[in-house]
């Protein structure tokens, strides 16, 4: 075994102004935290609203956050894999699913496209393609 080396009175004093002032120390944790929760950002799940319900809440949901000076909107619609109206023959295999519905509604209504900046498929850590980003103009 080697015996350690004794420190010298300039380590220790060195040591010591870092233990009681470490601020230069990166908060790894504080990072994380702001990283995932996001600033003026509203969050909805759409999992169980049929189309028509969904686009009336997607439009009070808006119209309300636009209000209240929110920039961003998650609307989580799901990915349609478990949607039931592909056994009728009559709807669409793709905009009856909300993911696909939802943004369509959007584009289309002049009220609400006038207060929206862009909509885009959320990053993969918040939901993918069954989740959308709705980036508000401000007031």
């Amino acid at each position: 075994m080697n015996k350690k080396k004794d420190l010298s009175q300039e380590d220790k004093e060195t040591w010591e102004k870092y233990v009681n002032d470490p601020s230069d120390i990166y908060d790894k944790d504080k990072n994380i935290q702001t990283e995932h929760v996001k600033k003026h950002r509203f969050r909805f799940d759409l999992h169980g609203f049929s189309l028509e319900d969904a686009n009336t809440k997607v439009k009070d949901i808006i119209l309300s956050c636009f209000e209240n000076n929110y920039k961003e909107i998650l609307l989580i619609t799901g990915k349609g894999t478990h949607s039931s109206n592909d056994k009728n023959v009559y709807t669409s295999q793709d905009l009856g699913k909300l993911r696909f519905s939802v943004p369509e509604f959007l584009r289309s209504n002049q009220e609400l496209n006038d207060l929206i900046i862009s909509i885009k498929e959320a990053p993969i850590k918040e939901g993918g393609e069954g989740a959308i980003v709705v980036k508000l103009k401000s007031l």
